[in-house]
């Protein structure tokens, strides 16, 4: 059952990243997590952002789609979505190092996401865009 939500949607710019992921942290604050939770989350938020960013939208300005949920359980499911080009072979796209854009790109994105969170799911079609979906288990500081 989710107890808190919102939504919010900012400009494919990089000087939106870091304030995507401030906003996210400081909504999930309110589980009370361990500053490494908080961070794992900031991390994995950076990154989807940044994928739509670059690799969404490329040289294009689109919109970017973020909704939080926090649930009973003191789950987090954060969702990031985009209408850009999208990912034609997600499978290839979720594997390290593989990256469309060389250059000094790591190709690393999906799986700090991975690392950092509990689950993602990632959702794409061509021409239409691609949506992360991950969730964290906050435990937080046990009182």
């Amino acid at each position: 059952m989710v107890v808190n939500e919102f939504r919010m949607t900012i400009d494919s710019k990089s000087v939106n990243e870091g304030f995507s992921r401030a906003v996210v942290a400081v909504f999930t604050a309110q589980l009370d997590p361990t500053v490494e939770e908080i961070n794992d989350i900031k991390t994995a938020v950076s990154e989807a952002v940044t994928n739509s960013i670059v690799h969404g939208y490329k040289n294009t300005l689109g919109k970017i789609y973020i909704n939080v949920k926090i649930h009973q359980d003191n789950k987090v499911v954060i969702s990031i979505r985009d209408k850009g080009c999208g990912i034609a072979d997600i499978k290839k796209a979720r594997e390290p190092l593989f990256t469309t854009l060389g250059g000094d790109r790591a190709g690393l994105g999906f799986s700090v996401m991975e690392s950092f969170m509990d689950k993602i799911t990632v959702r794409s079609k061509v021409g239409c865009g691609t949506s992360v979906t991950m969730q964290k288990q906050i435990n937080g500081r046990r009182k």
